[in-house]
């Protein structure tokens, strides 16, 4: 059976869509958004699952899809919050807008239980 390509991928036809999320966040409270296609620096959309609410975030980086984005500062040393739980510890300060990702933020996955 031959298979046939979509026309469009979803990325493509989640930018062509006005108004449609640059970044979803899971709660209220949460440090990072995850990016729903890629994103480039500027200005950029995200939206809370939990209530809805969107805010407008300037983007320092470029972001890829499925990657984290901060939402706000998050100092050096400091709990990352997603889920409403803690995901893990920066390993710098993080600006909003910048990439979070494994080169600022190590996971807590992994730590020995106290």
């Amino acid at each position: 059976m031959e298979r046939v390509e979509p026309e469009t991928d979803s990325q493509a036809l989640v930018a062509s869509r006005p108004g449609a999320p640059h970044f979803l966040v899971h709660n209220e409270g949460d440090h990072v958004g995850v990016a729903v296609q890629d994103v480039d620096p500027g200005s950029a959309l995200a939206v809370y699952m939990d209530s809805e609410r969107s805010i407008e975030l300037d983007v320092l980086e470029r972001v890829p899809l499925g990657h984290k984005v901060a939402l706000t500062d998050v100092d050096s040393g400091a709990e990352v919050i997603e889920y409403r739980v803690p995901v893990g510890l920066t390993r710098r300060a993080i600006r909003q807008g910048e990439l979070v990702h494994v080169h600022n933020i190590r996971s807590r996955r992994w730590e020995k239980s106290e």
